[in-house]
């Protein structure tokens, strides 16, 4: 039996080989038997609070560290988790969701068991995930076992979205073939002949462009091209901006990179010369409205080229885009990389200056006045000075994603933020997700020092509060900045100002650490609490050297005005209350 190995072993040992070290989720009778081989497959349990928290913390560590794994119960846990895997869905966050489901024969025999909803239909929450999720295994026959999941993690990784894979309890102790060799990550359909062949056009395109441009957004990221992304952009000098979600890919310090494409929410100027480039190389496109301020930052179809994980689309035939399949990007991007010299690409015209860039913006800020409330509109910007590289940054849905548009980051950092989901909560509980990858990464060497910076509003805090309580059990380095504007900002500006309904309770937030058991006086794990009502206050609170360590559980809490609000959050909601109205 040496080349045999219980069931739940196989799957820890595959989630281990492919860089996962800890597994987040929440205990539950059917997969309480599953989670005794954690240990001993050297993968460490994390303990989330409650299933949503863990599902969303799964989320952030998927997004740092490339693959996560989130262990549920069935019934009651999986539909608790069921929101965050939709929105690592529609971001593409490599999430394995793991059930412990009932025994077979009971599922066979339609029993009205506890956690179902008692009518004997043991498949409709899988039949559920089934939307959300892109490879499902049931893995209820030994000898399927391995080829289910070694190809369900597959396309876990391939298709950078969550999976689900149920283990019943009476399989848990069933012997399988041990795990043999690393899983074949190949593209499917991959042909090298049409990637070279793609790489010849790329060359020829850039060489004859008169007026290119590079627009790059967020799911260039889960790629891994950002390395050659930005060797593209030094080498060519080519103009080149980002999405709100593809904010920190690019370089920002590069003298081509000229900042976010703001659409509606920019210049007339800035729209007019990007829809004028007779060549556009956009990586890793996501069209929301968010995304596109009201699908209004967009490009000239025919003089674009989009790039995604396995295809590139290249201007349109008669019958719309036709995408050319079978390549894969990072390998396509290499070659590209390697042949630049063949070319002596034309920058075109330059781009018109741009009175949003925070770099130009920061030069010649004023002084912020000492005893004046904290403003929406330069908090974001001076935030940009606290900041070094190696930092990873979240920012809330609401007036945070927009304001972290504001910022000028240095080399190395990465602002992670939500732009077609934004299910409020989902960074603070993420953020704890992002921190334990971030240790990880750090102790395996696979990245530089930094610290996890997480920008959250007071009503989005409630949310997912018990994250908190994660952060502290797993001893978590994490600087939270509570930003609080008494409610629902983002709400109150679209509709109902003043409603009832855009309150929320008053919280003692800086108290949490303390409810939430954080310990007292140990030098092991600190927790430091701040509060900052103006802005003298917080240039004191960025220079304590305990905020700027990042060590330990820091929270900042900074009062702001509840009508604030950063201008291009404003410009998006003139056209959001308008599309709501019916309007166009």
């Amino acid at each position: 039996m040496e080349n045999q190995v219980d069931l739940p072993e196989y799957l820890f040992r595959r989630l281990a080989q492919l860089g996962v070290k800890s597994i987040h989720g929440v205990p539950g009778d059917y997969n309480l038997t599953v989670l005794d081989y954690l240990e001993p497959t050297g993968l460490r349990w994390v303990g989330n609070a409650n299933e949503l928290n863990a599902g969303y913390a799964a989320d952030g560590y998927a997004r740092t560290k490339g693959l996560s794994a989130l262990v549920t119960s069935f019934g009651v846990g999986e539909l608790s988790a069921i929101n965050a895997i939709g929105g690592a869905y529609a971001e593409k966050a490599p999430v394995v969701h793991i059930v412990g489901t009932a025994p077979r024969s009971t599922q066979d025999a339609g029993a009205c068991l506890h956690h179902s909803l008692g009518d004997g239909n043991f498949r409709v929450f899988a039949d559920m995930y089934k939307s959300v999720t892109v490879a499902q295994a049931n893995l209820t026959d030994a000898k399927e076992v391995p080829r289910l999941v070694d190809e369900t993690l597959r396309q876990c990784i391939l298709q950078s979205r969550p999976v689900y894979i149920e283990i019943p309890s009476d399989m848990v102790r069933v012997k399988v073939a041990a795990p043999k060799g690393s899983i074949d990550l190949t593209v499917s359909g991959y042909d090298k002949l049409t990637e070279d062949g793609m790489v010849d056009t790329l060359i020829e395109k850039i060489q004859n462009a008169k007026r290119p441009m590079i627009l790059v957004d967020g799911f260039a990221r889960r790629f891994g091209i950002q390395d050659n992304i930005n060797e593209l952009v030094r080498r060519t000098g080519i103009p080149t901006l980002t999405t709100p979600f593809g904010k920190s890919l690019v370089d920002e310090r590069l003298p081509n990179f000229h900042g976010i494409y703001y659409g509606l929410a920019g210049s007339l100027e800035h729209s007019d010369w990007v829809r004028s480039r007779d060549l556009v190389l956009h990586f890793g496109p996501l069209r929301s409205d968010i995304n596109t301020y009201g699908f209004t930052a967009t490009t000239d179809v025919d003089g674009t080229v989009v790039l995604e994980a396995d295809s590139i689309t290249i201007g349109t035939t008669t019958n719309g885009p036709a995408p050319f399949r079978g390549v894969c990007v990072k390998s396509l991007l290499g070659k590209l990389v390697a042949r630049l010299d063949e070319v002596k690409p034309t920058t075109g015209d330059p781009f018109p200056a741009n009175p949003d860039d925070p770099r130009e913006i920061l030069r010649v800020l004023p002084p912020a006045e000492i005893g004046s409330i904290v403003d929406q509109y330069s908090f974001w910007l001076r935030m940009s000075g606290f900041f070094r590289p190696g930092d990873i940054i979240l920012t809330e849905t609401g007036t945070s994603s927009y304001g972290g548009q504001s910022f000028a980051l240095p080399e190395d950092t990465t602002v992670m933020t939500s732009s077609i989901w934004l299910s409020i909560g989902y960074a603070l509980a993420a953020s704890q997700g992002v921190a334990l990858a971030q240790r990880e990464m750090i102790t395996e060497g696979a990245r530089r020092s930094g610290r996890t910076i997480l920008f959250e509003g007071e009503g989005s805090l409630q949310m997912s509060a018990q994250a908190i309580s994660d952060i502290i059990r797993n001893k978590l380095d994490m600087t939270i900045f509570i930003l609080n504007n008494n409610g629902y900002t983002i709400e109150r500006i679209i509709h109902g100002f003043y409603a009832d309904y855009n309150d929320v309770q008053p919280w003692r937030n800086l108290e949490a650490p303390s409810y939430f058991g954080a310990p007292q006086d140990d030098p092991s794990y600190r927790v430091t609490t701040r509060s900052a009502r103006n802005w003298g206050e917080l240039q004191t609170v960025l220079a304590d050297p305990l905020i700027q360590e990042g060590k330990g559980l820091n929270m900042v809490e900074v009062f702001m005005e509840m009508d604030d609000a950063p201008q291009s959050l404003r410009k998006f909601v003139e056209y959001l209350t308008k599309r709501n109205s019916g309007g166009k």
